[in-house]
């Protein structure tokens, strides 16, 4: 008689206090045991492996319209096949109202796309940039009761930015319904103005998109997005962190107690604005924020090392190198007309494994946190996922630390058609992956049924509560008997 329905023999299992050599037993599709000599119906042999928590990527855009009307190169189903061939075996995509959308609509429609296609688990993020009365009082309270516990403003974009007013009011939303506030941080001011007159003198080539998205437009929306929680005392993470400035500005918010996260992604760690500078196959490399220089990659690992950046995650925002994504006037397409973004779900962890834990610049507990944990307790679904232990989901990433990989397009399962990262050797691959204890890629083969992914109902974390700090200007309000509806 055997006592699990699989067991994983043998491997280094980085469990939720220790790693150490055992057996993994999973009854059910969680994780029942941790030990030697457990047996079950089916053995995996993971000897002289690492066996880590599945991947959560916290931040991609799957099957999404942008605020230009460009269509993602990636579905629920590809994009998840992708994030399963990386080791991830949770996503949360955004659900993006647009002017003029019902939030309820938009997101019933996301839910239809994603319940018939993902392989993995998947939750949502909602994109808000039509706060009106519906949105905020209805739709948005009624998101958030059914398990969607995150939302993300934009500070820039002519479509989709909020002005402060409008993003008060929200914080005023996310903070009475226990909400984590996410923010795209970048001055518009600072960019429409040089983009204009950058355009004027007839400077249109992908390499001014990097120009006019400036180090200082990230630090000042920090700064005033910081100032603006801080008044309602309303949790944030700021999303794709890029500059030294930037994460400096969260850093100083932190210190003084309040709750201010930050994020970065690929891009700001393997790329730099260099890349932008080839030509019209530039284009392949832009993305907002731009990738930087070296110090910004330098100040992006220590702030991944000191706990300034909270969560490592892809911005996965694919677009074909055509006129159905990033050339939509071929080659006369100037940089404000590209679609904006750069492919990265399936590469993301194995970047960090190799480039970073590998290369001593992480432990192999930071790379599970950054990667995975941390994702799990920012978004609500931890203990069920983010980590090895009893109860958990058995999301499991089998990694052959010494499989050596030569990155290309060819072999990766997007719909991009390209990858920024082509010619990379990496070091340390995931080579086979579970999700709920079922073997859904092994070998480079994928083993799991189109729509087998389930929604993920998310509940309040630690990270969506107030610190309970009140700036003087509130606190006088309470001394003066003046109540303030927010």
């Amino acid at each position: 008689m055997t006592d699990f329905d699989l067991v994983i023999r043998g491997g280094t299992v980085a469990g939720a206090s220790e790693v150490r050599v055992c057996d993994i037993g999973i009854t059910g599709g969680r994780i029942a045991a941790l030990g030697a000599g457990l047996s079950g119906a089916t053995t995996l042999d993971a000897r002289g492996k690492l066996v880590l928590p599945g991947g959560i990527d916290s931040h991609c855009h799957v099957e999404q319209l942008s605020s230009m009307g460009v269509m993602c190169a990636d579905d629920f189903y590809s994009a998840s096949v992708s994030a399963a061939f990386g080791g991830t075996t949770t996503i949360i995509p955004f659900c993006a109202q647009h002017r003029g959308d019902s939030l309820a609509v938009v997101l019933a429609d996301y839910h239809d796309k994603a319940r018939t296609k993902a392989v993995v688990d998947y939750g949502f993020h909602l994109i808000i940039a039509n706060p009106d009365a519906a949105t905020l009082d209805t739709d948005l309270p009624a998101a958030i009761a059914s398990g969607i516990r995150s939302f993300k403003i934009f500070m820039t974009y002519e479509r989709m930015r909020l002005h402060d007013e409008q993003i008060l009011d929200v914080m005023a939303a996310a903070r009475r319904d226990g909400a984590l506030l996410m923010v795209h941080a970048e001055n518009h001011g600072m960019i429409s103005w040089l983009a204009g007159r950058l355009l004027k003198q007839g400077n249109a080539a992908p390499r001014y998109h990097a120009i006019c998205h400036t180090r200082g437009s990230e630090a000042e929306a920090i700064q005033r997005i910081v100032a603006l929680a801080e008044l309602m005392d309303c949790p944030i993470l700021i999303v794709h962190v890029s500059t030294a400035e930037g994460i400096e500005a969260i850093r100083t918010a932190r210190a003084r107690g309040l709750q201010v996260l930050g994020e970065t992604c690929p891009q700001y760690l393997f790329l730099t604005a260099k890349d932008i500078d080839r030509g019209l196959e530039g284009a392949m490399f832009c993305c907002s924020p731009p990738p930087r220089d070296a110090a910004g990659q330098e100040a992006c690992w220590q702030g991944l090392k000191d706990g300034a950046l909270q969560v490592y995650s892809s911005d996965h925002a694919p677009y074909r190198f055509d006129a159905t994504g990033k050339l939509p006037k071929g080659a006369q397409t100037t940089f404000k007309e590209m679609a904006n973004g750069v492919p990265g779900l399936e590469l993301r962890l194995p970047l960090l494994f190799s480039e970073g834990y590998l290369k001593g610049r992480l432990t192999l507990r930071e790379f599970i946190d950054l990667g995975s944990t941390r994702h799990a307790q920012t978004y609500g679904i931890y203990p069920q996922k983010g980590v090895i232990a009893i109860g958990a989901d058995a999301d499991l990433a089998i990694w052959d630390p010494e499989k050596r990989v030569h990155i290309s397009a060819a072999m990766l399962h997007d719909n991009a058609g390209y990858t920024p990262y082509a010619g990379r050797e990496l070091t340390g691959w995931p080579v086979t992956v579970l999700s709920r204890g079922e073997v859904i890629v092994h070998e480079g083969k994928l083993n799991a049924a189109r729509g087998r992914g389930r929604f993920l109902a998310r509940a309040m974390s630690d990270a969506s509560r107030p610190a309970g700090k009140q700036v003087p200007e509130m606190a006088q309000l309470a001394e003066w008997n003046t109540p303030l509806q927010l």
